[in-house]
């Protein structure tokens, strides 16, 4: 009973933390929110949760994030499971399901299956605890091998997340093969800023821009980005229109953001 109990108190620890997902300022609160709902769960619930969310068929996919995600917000999400095959997956199912059958023969029928007021009774008893418990601990090794995993993943990811590839990744939208994700990129979002705070009649000068940005976002530049200069940002990133001006005998470049229906029209 007490390798059970082990058993199950890490199978509530994998099914709470292998996967997490919302705004960023409730993540706290959606963690220990999981926590305290495998807290509840029957052992039969427990392994039902693993098997779908953790231990899956190859090709299992599903969105991290809902639809019911505030798109005006940071948010943030990661999952982590084990791939099997459809054949692999079944035959675990099946074994589970054993385990489960024989935890609730030793909790609810033990008794009623040996006369422990005997001594062939009691002889009989232990040899199938003995027997139980090697099935459990078999059980147990499988899923701590499987914890280890999650563990491993678990510090791969945490050490990206702390790297200059993942900030690129997540703040700049420069993806590690040095490929620009325009519509998350950090020049696109510094372009907007500085649009907002120096428009005027719907138009902002991109020399303009250019000096905000450097004194507003010094980090954000053309180069980052592959680009020579801000008007080729603005070219390349296709999420600005931009038309020239003549002011005082030279060309003055001006730029805004284009509507929606525009941006998926290129």
């Amino acid at each position: 009973m007490l390798r059970l109990q082990q058993y199950e108190r890490l199978l509530k620890a994998l099914v709470a933390h292998h996967e997490l997902a919302g705004p960023m300022h409730a993540l706290e609160g959606i963690r220990d929110a999981r926590i305290q709902d495998a807290a509840t769960k029957t052992l039969g619930t427990l392994i039902g949760r693993f098997l779908d969310d953790y231990v899956v068929k190859e090709g299992s996919e599903r969105e991290i994030l809902g639809d019911d995600t505030p798109t005006d917000i940071i948010s943030f999400g990661f999952r982590m499971n084990i791939q099997m095959t459809v054949d692999d997956h079944a035959r675990t199912r099946d074994s589970l399901k054993e385990l489960v059958d024989l935890r609730n023969g030793l909790v609810h029928h033990f008794i009623e299956q040996y006369d422990l007021w005997q001594a062939d009774g009691c002889v009989a008893a232990r040899e199938y605890l003995l027997t139980c418990y090697a099935r459990i601990d078999e059980h147990y090794e499988q899923l701590r091998s499987w914890a280890e995993h999650m563990e491993q993943a678990r510090q791969l990811a945490a050490s990206f997340m702390q790297s200059s590839a993942y900030h690129d990744l997540v703040v700049n939208g420069i993806t590690p093969d040095g490929i620009v994700d325009w519509g998350a990129a950090g020049c696109v979002s510094a372009l907007r800023e500085a649009f907002l705070a120096l428009a005027v009649d719907g138009w902002a000068s991109v020399d303009a821009a250019a000096d905000w940005i450097s004194a507003q976002h010094p980090d954000q530049t053309p180069e980052k980005y592959g680009c020579r200069t801000w008007r080729q940002v603005i070219h390349e990133s296709r999420r600005f229109d931009l038309r020239y001006r003549d002011e005082d005998g030279r060309k003055k470049a001006l730029y805004h953001e284009r509507t929606k229906a525009q941006k998926v029209g290129r």
